[in-house]
């Protein structure tokens, strides 16, 4: 009762990064609020999957382990999730926005009445007044994220019904092990019990998981070019910047609309969030949606002739000039100093 649940995401036999960020998020808010910290694993065959979880301070872990959940279907996970939520009441319940969670999210809130908030970016636990009704509630999930295409943030609550529900986007949380030996209770429950025959109408007869061509949300470099870089052929002088520093290539969301970079590059509010220890934002001019992106960057260099860009204002270093006069000269540099 009362407790904090992540919803993991599973792809085989591995536990995606997104819910394992998650976990380290929840048990901060679990610590918070004095309760227990509480997941759920659907899949087929995930013998050994608590030793990926119980590190992250897991206290329950929920096991669901039937052959029709993998690969993932709306109906069966779904059915999993709001026959377990009715069973245990739980006060917050968050999972990331992926494509599966932006499916499973809306249908488990719907059916329990309980709202959700999409792609939060930040997650605290606070207290509310309602003015209009003279009441307090203590205690509540705000709920952060940006609202009017980034212009405000906005931070939400859902005072009365349960759970409240969060989707939260890869890479915006910390994933942190909390203890390598964190013991924890594992529940393995009957799936029959919690999914209706019916639900399996659908089956995958045929599946294909494109592997992502770069690791972008890894890199511990990346430079990223923004609509200043005036081209794709202007583009052609970062990759072969980020060749010289082991780097990967990123680009704003005005960059990708105007066919430099491809969308799978894009970083910011609609794309990837980025915490590389260096990151050279090169003709950027620092919209809100790109820097929600990117600001967790250890080192931020701007490469930029406007000296009043917003991006100037959160990074380290400001090189005043033309991406044109400026990355060739970066290029030399490296190359000379890399033999």
């Amino acid at each position: 009762m009362n407790n904090v649940f992540v919803y993991l995401e599973i792809e085989g036999k591995t536990v995606a990064d997104v819910s394992l960020e998650l976990l380290t998020k929840g048990r901060k808010l679990a610590n918070q609020l004095g309760c227990r910290l509480e997941a759920i694993a659907a899949g087929c065959g995930l013998e050994g999957i608590e030793k990926q979880v119980m590190p992250f301070g897991v206290d329950t872990l929920h096991i669901f382990d039937a052959e029709g959940l993998f690969p993932y279907t709306s109906q069966p996970h779904a059915s999993v999730l709001i026959n377990l939520f009715k069973e245990e009441k739980p006060q917050i319940c968050l999972m990331g926005a992926t494509v599966i969670g932006r499916d499973l999210g809306p249908r488990v809130s719907s059916a329990l009445t309980s709202g959700l908030t999409a792609d939060c970016t930040a997650l605290e636990i606070g207290d509310y007044e309602d003015k209009k009704a003279g009441k307090v509630y203590e205690n509540l999930l705000y709920q952060i994220r940006p609202a009017f295409g980034g212009n405000i943030v906005a931070t939400i609550v859902n005072p009365e019904h349960r759970p409240q529900m969060a989707t939260v986007r890869e890479g915006v949380m910390k994933k942190e092990i909390l203890d390598e030996n964190y013991k924890g209770e594992i529940i393995r429950h009957d799936v029959a019990k919690y999914v209706p025959e019916a639900e399996y109408v659908v089956k995958v007869i045929d599946r294909h998981v494109e592997k992502a061509k770069h690791n972008l949300k890894g890199a511990p470099i990346v430079v990223a070019g923004g609509y200043g870089m005036g081209s794709k052929e202007g583009f052609d002088m970062l990759f072969e910047l980020a060749k010289e520093l082991h780097a990967e290539v990123g680009a704003s969301r005005a960059a990708v609309d105007a066919g430099f970079a491809d969308h799978d590059r894009q970083i910011g509010q609609t794309g990837i969030t980025v915490r590389p220890k260096l990151y050279i934002a090169c003709g950027i001019s620092g919209q809100i949606q790109h820097i929600a992106g990117m600001q967790e960057s250890s080192i931020i260099i701007s490469i930029n002739n406007d000296p009043n860009a917003p991006i100037n204002t959160i990074a380290d270093y400001v090189i005043n000039g033309t991406v044109e006069e400026v990355i060739p000269k970066m290029i030399k540099y490296y190359k000379s100093h890399s033999k």
